[in-house]
């Protein structure tokens, strides 16, 4: 492993080989030690036998033994020499190539960097490979003159950047990073290209990488680290690299087209940037998520055109498989269309699941052991991402789970995206597909959170009750019936606590709220079941009210709230979901009342045969599904528990329709 201490330049000082050391006589014969004596630049090889020949100067010299075990090195004692002569052949060409536009020397300097060192098997080509000394003298002669390396000389720098040197040795590879780090700092306009060389590596290494003649092989770990060292040297060395290195972090993104395992390799490699270069952090995890997000929409996409294999694909087991593997299986040409699309929405499943774990995995550390600054202050870093990137995403289905995770971890946090939610809501600015989206979220949240205390529950649907009646109040005087696009913000509110009631009945009984548990709750006849006088009233007036939310509200949604509320003698409405399925919503609506905005339209399109006349049953906490990271939900659920004899009493009697009566959520809301 390649080590660098990041405090000071000389780490990266490539050590001097054996080649390279003044010209020492290792061994010798002993008259060649005699005429050593008389060199008062050169110290003898052996004082405690300089000593003994002054003692005893008549007397016999001792013989000279030489101990096998000794390694004999040869010294090249040109070495330090042929540095020199390299240093000024290289600023002659340089010099000859700006002045004159002689550039003969120039391109043989240009040579020795471009030769392919894989190619030693090629006897012709082998010939005209420069050794590592050469290699070796030519760098250091360039680092000599890096302040003259400008824009005229950017043929020269650009191969020199695009070499070989990740499968060379450790020294030559701190001697190239120092050339970058001097380079980058002399001459600025080389900054990205230096930064992009460096980040390719990281969405994957390429064949043969670390893998030259006569060198020993370099691991592919061992390859990410040299990066590293690279780019936390430059950093380092050059502050005002980051915002250099930023926008090409994003450039160098892999491509949709490519493989999980460029995604997955360059996601894990960019957050350990963050590690030394802590003012990129929001710029990386705002690139990751929005990355996250386009590949979601992608799956959401081609899940429509593949419900029949939808289980399969996401309850495959998890890929094993190293993100350092550099044998990719791309698809074959043999597929036809079907098949093709199929293992592209596979590759998409990886690529989204790979990267979200990553994301997990990061988060977990602040949120584990921070503090409770550091708790919120991450918090708010995935609030900015929830509005920017994810809450505007129609139907986001799995990156909102990282805040769903991580608000649970404690009630302050909970709190803190409850609010974040209850603004968007209630602010009147925001787009009305925003509001409504973020009541979605709020119910979502508060229904399926398994962490979130039963009081914060009463809270969050007491908020919503007065909310729904002032809306009521706002519309009613003026609506002739149901209409969804003039009244969206009242119509998404309703359905938010419809759902809400369906999870958390249990919380907002009256004796939850003086201190049962819900299993105490669940315990009561249906009769002892009783829940706050507001509710009853407040949802009364809004059902039975000219804006007929039954009408609009998702009728999976709907027919669930029917049942358990009849069930508990709160409200009867079935006579009203009669009446509703003869009623026409077109007859209500106004020309005025019609929305140019493509998103609206195309939300409320997806609702059904209602032909976007009512909500979609988006709810963007239900069940987690991606197989490898769904392990960090594990505990985090309300899952649906029915009530025994509930749907076969009411089955016979209200001829409803059943549509999500049963299923895991019981609210009619699955995929």
């Amino acid at each position: 492993m390649v080590s660098v201490a990041t405090g000071s330049d000389s780490a990266l000082t490539a050590t001097p080989s054996a080649t390279n050391r003044p010209t020492m006589l290792a061994a010798s014969s002993p008259v060649s030690i005699l005429k050593k004596r008389k060199m008062d630049e050169i110290d003898s090889p052996s004082p405690g036998f300089n000593r003994h020949l002054r003692s005893a100067p008549n007397k016999k010299r001792p013989r000279v033994t030489f101990d096998t075990n000794i390694q004999m090195h040869k010294v090249d004692t040109r070495d330090n020499m042929n540095a020199r002569i390299v240093r000024e052949e290289i600023r002659r060409a340089i010099h000859r190539h700006v002045s004159v536009g002689d550039s003969e020397a120039y391109d043989r300097v240009k040579a020795i960097f471009s030769a392919d060192p894989k190619k030693a098997d090629d006897v012709l080509y082998a010939y005209h490979l420069p050794t590592h000394t050469t290699l070796r003298h030519h760098l250091l002669g360039l680092l000599s003159h890096v302040a003259s390396l400008d824009r005229g000389c950017s043929g020269l720098v650009h191969t020199v950047i695009n070499s070989e040197w990740l499968g060379r040795d450790e020294p030559y590879v701190k001697l190239y990073i120092r050339f970058l780090g001097n380079l980058g700092a002399a001459q600025g306009t080389y900054l990205g290209a230096i930064f992009k060389m460096l980040l390719t590596t990281l969405a994957g290494v390429p064949r043969g990488t670390g893998q030259l003649p006569d060198y020993p092989i370099v691991p592919v770990s061992e390859i990410y680290a040299r990066v590293h060292m690279a780019l936390r040297y430059l950093l380092k060395l050059i502050p005002a690299g980051s915002s250099t290195l930023s926008p090409i972090l994003t450039q160098q993104f892999p491509y949709e087209t490519d493989p999980a395992k460029c995604f997955i390799a360059y996601t894990r490699n960019i957050i350990q940037i963050i590690s030394y270069a802590p003012e990129l952090q929001s710029d990386i995890l705002a690139l990751i998520t929005e990355k996250l997000v386009k590949v979601d929409v992608q799956i959401q996409v081609d899940l429509e055109d593949f419900e029949d294999e939808l289980e399969e694909l996401l309850n495959a087991p998890p890929d094993d498989e190293e993100v350092d593997d550099d044998d990719y299986s791309y698809m074959s040409d043999d597929e036809d269309d079907e098949e093709r699309r199929v293992s592209e929405m596979k590759g998409n499943i990886r690529k989204l699941d790979g990267m979200i774990d990553i994301l997990f995995e990061y988060y977990t550390i602040p949120f584990t052991n921070g503090s409770l600054d550091d708790k919120e202050n991450t918090l708010d870093l995935l609030l900015s991402h929830f509005q920017t990137l994810i809450l505007p995403t129609y139907r986001s289905r799995h990156p909102q789970f990282l805040l769903f995770h991580f608000s649970q971890s404690s009630p302050v946090l909970v709190d803190r995206f409850a609010s974040a939610c209850v603004q968007l809501i209630f602010n009147k600015t925001q787009p009305g597909i925003m509001r409504q989206t973020a009541a979605a979220y709020l119910a979502s949240f508060v229904a399926r959170g398994a962490h979130i205390p039963g009081e914060v529950v009463r809270d969050v649907f007491d908020l919503l009750i007065v909310h729904l009646n002032n809306l009521r109040m706002d519309y009613e005087g003026n609506c002739r019936g149901p209409d969804l696009r003039r009244y969206s913000p009242f119509y998404s509110t309703a359905q938010a606590l419809l759902y809400m009631f369906c999870f958390r009945w249990r919380d907002l009984t009256t004796a939850a709220a003086e201190g049962d548990s819900p299993q105490q709750v669940e315990e009561l006849e249906p009769s002892q079941v009783a829940f706050p006088p507001n509710i009853k009233e407040s949802l009364t007036k809004a059902i039975y009210s000219r804006l007929n939310p039954l009408k609009i509200c998702s009728p999976g949604i709907v027919t669930e709230f029917a049942r358990i509320a009849h069930h508990f003698q709160l409200l009867y409405v079935y006579p009203l979901l009669e009446t509703n399925k003869r009623l026409r919503i077109t007859a209500f609506r106004s020309v005025s009342s019609f929305s140019n905005n493509y998103s609206d339209v195309e939300r409320e399109s997806r609702a059904g045969e209602h032909l976007g006349y009512q909500l979609d049953a988006y709810f963007p906490f239900d069940p987690y599904q991606l197989p490898r990271s769904r392990r960090w939900l594990e505990g985090d659920y309300v899952e649906w528990r029915g009530i025994p004899g509930l749907h076969a009493d009411d089955d016979s009697d209200s001829g409803a329709d059943d549509d999500g009566g049963d299923d895991e959520r019981g609210t009619g809301t699955d995929e």
